[in-house]
């Protein structure tokens, strides 16, 4: 993947009862609360966030 390749995120279920890494996770990325979308940088670090949170979170290009 080329490293100028976004991605955009959205929070499609809320943070409640979730464990405190999922939570740091996603509001690591910047997503604030359910249906706000951010776009970050496609990098290892952002993917591992991700990848914690997959349930909770839509992924796409951007």
């Amino acid at each position: 993947m080329a490293n100028d390749s976004n991605l955009k995120v959205t929070l499609v279920k809320s943070l409640a009862g979730q464990i405190r890494n999922i939570t740091g996770s996603v509001r690591g990325l910047g997503l604030r609360r359910p249906h706000h979308s951010v776009v970050v940088a496609d990098t290892p670090e952002n993917r591992g966030m991700i990848n914690t949170a997959t349930h909770l979170l839509k992924v796409e290009r951007a």
